[in-house]
């Protein structure tokens, strides 16, 4: 699972509209009256519309294997699926009036929007109804589905983010807990040519390189996006100078042109020719399905490698264990023709450990359940758990949702190329004209 910025579908949301001129728009999911006696034998035959975005065969049988566990529950509701959806064709249906009755989302980034314009129905008033605590789910995940007092998503699996070692190349030594620590060892572990080309990273302390963004390295120091009123926070927050003081010193350690000449020649990060299946990359930052990958990769299964929790900050211990999470998110958009019995499958699919074990076990993505994470059912080797970990860390952080929250990424991520290649001469002045243009957005955007 993989969570991929559509800019084109935060645009898209922006213009949402109301369903179809001339057409009564079918009961919203907050003003049915809850069913009398059990919800299995209240509720009529229906078939309702899924979409998702789940595109291998892999991943559409462990869904479906879901899916019939619900069916079990409900053998009056037919469930059509469809497969490979993306944010923009969700968007585009509940704008024209020909919205799905569950549509499932990989990314979080247009959950701000989706609340807030009303495009995924409130879900507040049946999580209410229904008496689910929503208490079992850690606070990351609670946040990244809700926005301003309405939750229109509930979260399904979840990605969290965590360091993967090389056994052999590390010699013995310990994943590191600190990032002097990380500076130590990855000066250690590379190995070059006289004339300073690069044959094996320790680490690759790029912005650029595979999932080294900023979102995923900012709880290294603690760093906050936005402050209360939701205005940027990135100039102003000593964290991201911090951590750009210590990812520049290593990128200057490496040397920019060596560095950039070592990214450029790497793998597919997709593919068996990944740089850490290779050998060429002793650490990397990675989300939990890297596992998957490894053991599903003829050439990369038997590397010998190891999990750990993301280095932190010197000065910051307190939040070693923890990281950066977001997951697949799932609701009922605004027309959808079945809003109870959509309701039924979502809180099938998201509260119900079977099934959340059944999608986990198959997809290798962290459930977001305490049962769910505790249940024997639950294939959990040792560098599994170390995400499972990570994600119940309470200093665990997500990227908070935001109306701009694709163009705010953008901005910053930007800034860090120019910063990284040594264009940048003052630092806090460069921060401060990325909150600029956040804030400028957001004035735009109404925030």
């Amino acid at each position: 699972m993989r969570f991929v910025p559509l800019a084109a579908a935060g645009l898209t949301a922006l213009a949402l509209t109301a369903c179809t001129a001339g057409k009564e728009a079918p009961p919203s999911l907050g003003a049915q009256p809850k069913p009398s006696g059990s919800a299995s034998q209240a509720l009529p035959a229906a078939t309702i519309e899924l979409w998702h975005g789940f595109q291998t065969d892999a991943e559409v049988k462990a869904f479906e294997e879901a899916i019939a566990g619900f069916n079990k529950k409900f053998p009056q509701i037919t469930v059509k699926t469809t497969k490979a959806v993306q944010d923009d064709q969700i968007t585009q249906a509940i704008r024209s009036g020909k919205a799905p009755d569950v549509a499932a989302s990989f990314t979080t980034d247009n959950v701000a929007l989706w609340c807030k314009t009303g495009a995924f129905q409130d879900l507040t008033a049946v999580v209410k109804q229904d008496g689910i605590d929503l208490s079992v789910l850690p606070a990351a995940s609670r946040s990244y589905t809700e926005f301003e007092g309405k939750r229109c998503m509930m979260p399904l699996l979840a990605d969290a983010y965590g360091m993967f070692y090389n056994k052999a190349l590390m010699k013995g030594n310990e994943p590191p807990k600190t990032l002097s620590e990380l500076t130590r060892l990855t000066k250690e572990l590379t190995v070059r040519d006289p004339d300073g080309t690069i044959k094996v990273a320790g680490f690759m302390p790029s912005f650029q390189y595979y999932e080294n963004s900023p979102s995923h390295l900012a709880p290294m120091v603690g760093a906050k996006w936005y402050n209360d009123d939701g205005t940027s926070a990135i100039g102003s927050d000593p964290a991201w100078k911090q951590l750009l003081t210590w990812q520049k010193e290593l990128v200057d350690w490496y040397g920019y042109a060596h560095l950039e000449k070592f990214r450029r020649s790497l793998g597919d990060e997709w593919g068996s020719a990944h740089p850490f299946f290779k050998g060429k990359v002793a650490m990397i930052v990675d989300g939990e399905w890297r596992n998957a990958m490894i053991a599903n990769d003829s050439k990369a299964k038997s590397l010998d490698y190891g999990t750990a929790a993301l280095p932190v900050a010197d000065d910051k211990p307190d939040l070693y264990g923890s990281g950066f999470t977001a997951g697949t998110v799932i609701g009922v958009p605004k027309g959808a023709k079945n809003p109870q019995h959509a309701w039924e499958l979502i809180k099938h699919l998201t509260t119900d450990t079977d099934s959340l074990v059944t999608l986990s076990n198959a997809l290798r993505n962290v459930p977001t359940t305490k049962a769910a994470m505790e249940s024997p059912r639950l294939a959990a080797d040792a560098n599994f758990k170390t995400f499972l970990d990570i994600f119940a860390h309470p200093s665990t952080s997500t990227l908070p949702a935001s109306v701009n929250s694709v163009f705010n990424q953008d901005s910053l991520s930007t800034f860090l190329v120019t910063w990284e290649k040594g264009a940048v001469k003052d630092l806090d002045a460069g921060l401060k004209g990325v909150d600029k243009r956040i804030n400028d957005k957001l004035k735009l955007s109404g925030g």
